[in-house]
């Protein structure tokens, strides 16, 4: 059945309540691969409550809490969830997370554009995130591509499509990167991450990684989101967690567990709190994000 518009830009999402702890803080960390090196003690405030200063948590964790788990799949939405694809991720930190809280996310379906019959649909949700004081956290967007969705607003009696939010900027065609990053994914990066709450058999199951035209599960977009936050971290950040204010991104292509993505990073000139970015796998010579922007404090 083709989606409703008045239907998803309607539909309730209740208050997700969530209390995470240092082991999740670390558990987070831990998926996207942090730790993999023993002797780099970079990754140690992210990953073990004993490092100087005690343990922090990664920015790119504000993605996962307060989810609302895969309600795409749920059978009222009318959305084709196999055929859903992660395409875009921005993100906005107001404070510092901490390492332990308890949250409250808030999610609400801002924008629906139609593509066309064959072109598909795009959804945005935004979810914003807060202490259960009140003290806003971080605001987050997921841009989802729907693949089999497109065409709704054509169908019999006449639907709305939003405008698109505003595009994200192409990085830089006509200079080398100021940063270079390099990380190797864990051949079972997927099956840990899915941990942090986003159950998609697309990650898991390779009947259903075919079914959606894949060889193979892929990982996580925001698996790879968060690789990039750490690239930012380590490269521009001296590490510290609390100088990245905001981070938008674009999915391209999938990345395969166990595959290199290599981070590549330029100053934005006359703007020495902006970055752009994108990320590739040079296995495939492949580039799997762009578009990416970033701003430090």
């Amino acid at each position: 059945m083709a989606i409703s518009y008045p239907h998803l830009k309607q539909r309730h999402f209740l208050p997700q309540r969530q209390h995470y702890t240092e082991r999740d803080t670390m558990l987070y960390a831990l998926s996207l691969g942090l730790g993999n090196d023993p002797v780099d003690e970079s990754a140690l405030p992210f990953v073990y409550e004993g490092a100087p200063g005690g343990l922090r948590a990664l920015p790119s964790l504000a993605v996962v809490l307060g989810y609302p788990g895969f309600w795409a799949r749920e059978s009222d939405t009318g959305i084709d969830w196999v055929k859903l694809l992660h395409g875009e991720q921005r993100m906005r930190i107001h404070r510092p997370l901490p390492a332990s809280a308890e949250v409250v996310g808030t999610t609400r379906v801002t924008h629906i554009t139609d593509k066309g019959a064959d072109k598909g649909a795009i959804l945005v949700s935004e979810r914003v995130i807060e202490t259960t004081q009140g003290e806003l956290l971080a605001t987050v967007q997921s841009v989802s591509f729907l693949r089999g969705d497109g065409g709704y607003s054509q169908q019999p009696g006449g639907q709305p499509s939003d405008d698109p939010l505003p595009p994200l900027p192409a990085t830089p065609a006509d200079r080398a990167p100021d940063f270079t990053d390099i990380q190797i994914t864990r051949p079972e990066s997927a099956l840990l991450y899915r941990l942090m709450g986003d159950y998609n058999p697309l990650h898991a199951e390779p009947a259903v990684a075919r079914q959606a035209g894949f060889d193979r599960p892929i990982l996580h977009g925001l698996a790879s989101y968060g690789l990039v936050t750490r690239a930012i971290l380590r490269q521009c950040c001296a590490n510290d967690p609390a100088r990245l204010k905001a981070l938008d991104i674009r999915f391209t292509a999938p990345v395969y567990p166990g595959e290199t993505l290599v981070t590549e990073i330029w100053r934005v000139p006359g703007q020495p709190n902006q970055l752009q970015l994108r990320a590739r796998i040079p296995e495939r010579d492949k580039v799997v994000l762009s578009h990416g922007f970033a701003e430090l404090s």
